[in-house]
């Protein structure tokens, strides 16, 4: 480890060489099963040949030349998404933060553009958005917090799965302008709210004039076992964003708007330098263009099912075990304990894994996983818990 990287974070001690498919391989050869997948990015799996192909052929030809013009393969990416979400336009940013940056932006453009001078926005408790002042504001966790007072202001936080707790704050607040929520919270340990509640969110927003914005950064692109995780409920909202997966490891953001949203960023309300390049585009159309032709979501909601019910079966008479959650290839074994230690317990025995919430196992596998791959994960995960917990 340099002793000049900033101590951001506490890596494991390994070290990838290279990956295929579902595996990784360390620097001592060791192969590894990959049932996090860079925490929801390379869905594809590792080398996935069109993506490789098309992020070589791109960086032979062009890699910037900025959006003071126009990019073919932006254009191409936004016309796709669009057709594909039933959305109206995209920003294009290089992460996950920086689209719900935008959105933050943008809502409160449209609170002004509504004459309301202090806009507010509805966010949730224990809810994940970003690292930067304005994502960290609107974060749910006071770990992320802790330290960077003073916070951005203009955010009214309500509990997570709650229809009453929105509708009270539409009766009391005139200053509310929109709902940023994610349609399952994953950082906070894969949280599924009930049946309808987005439908429920939609309904209040449309009675309200608020903007609706879902934050599919870590759900969307398949992961659900629907493309987008709002699509099992049949609801559109005013803002998605997207990340993570779009570029299977290529960096790249997307803050996708509809309707009355489409049209509130006009030239010279928001920009990046990076965001929407050709490179990140490219790649982002190629992964999007596999996974809708390879029926990709299908295999996640497939895979998801199988390991949901592999691990419940296996855990079944774990009393330390309290619930196994899952929609689609977003899974959750819920702990009665602190359990951080079994990430490092699943690595010897070649399986990354991840503890989230103290005492949340999350699974984030490759959306391509096999089920022979889907019973290896299942073998070992059960194995290390029950001897975590014996």
């Amino acid at each position: 480890m340099s002793d000049h990287i900033i101590k951001a974070y506490q890596s494991l001690p390994v070290t990838f060489s290279h990956g295929d498919g579902c595996y990784l391989w360390d620097t001592d050869g060791k192969r590894y099963l990959d049932a996090l997948s860079g925490i929801s990015v390379t869905s594809l799996g590792h080398n996935y040949p069109a993506v490789t192909a098309a992020i070589q052929q791109q960086a032979a030809t062009l890699l910037h030349t900025s959006n003071l013009y126009s990019i073919s393969w932006q254009q191409k990416l936004a016309d796709l998404l669009c057709q594909t979400a039933n959305m109206d336009r995209v920003f294009f940013a290089n992460s996950g933060a920086e689209a719900n940056e935008a959105a933050i932006k943008l809502a409160r453009l449209y609170g002004h553009q509504q004459e309301i001078s202090n806009p507010q926005i509805v966010v949730m408790e224990h809810a994940f958005h970003g690292r930067t002042m304005a994502t960290l504001s609107a974060t749910g966790s006071r770990k992320v917090q802790a330290g960077f007072e003073p916070l951005v202001g203009g955010f009214v936080r309500a509990p997570f799965n709650d229809i009453a707790s929105i509708e009270a704050i539409a009766e009391n607040n005139r200053d509310v302008v929109a709902i940023l929520v994610e349609p399952v919270q994953g950082e906070a340990g894969i949280i599924i709210p009930d049946s309808g509640y987005l439908s429920e969110l939609r309904r209040i927003c449309d009675q309200n004039g608020w903007l609706l914005m879902l934050d599919e950064i870590q759900s969307g692109m398949g992961r659900s076992g629907k493309m987008f995780a709002c699509q099992h409920e049949t609801v559109i909202p005013d803002v998605m964003t997207l990340a993570k997966a779009l570029g299977n490891g290529v960096p790249i953001g997307a803050c996708l708007t509809s309707g009355k949203a489409a049209e509130v960023i006009q030239p010279g309300n928001h920009g990046s330098t990076f965001g929407g390049n050709p490179l990140a585009c490219r790649a982002g159309y190629t992964v999007l263009e596999s996974m809708l032709e390879n029926n990709i979501a299908d295999n996640a909601a497939q895979r998801g099912q199988q390991l949901a019910e592999a691990l419940r079966k296996g855990l079944a008479n774990n009393p330390d075990v309290d619930e196994v959650r899952h929609l689609g290839l977003l899974l959750a074994v819920q702990m009665k304990l602190p359990c951080q230690a079994l990430v490092a317990m699943a690595l010897e025995q070649g399986l990354l894994i991840n503890v989230t919430a103290g005492s949340v196992v999350r699974l984030l596998p490759p959306l391509v996983l096999s089920e022979d791959e889907t019973a290896e994960i299942a073998r070992i995960l059960i194995s290390c818990i029950n001897q975590f917990t014996g």
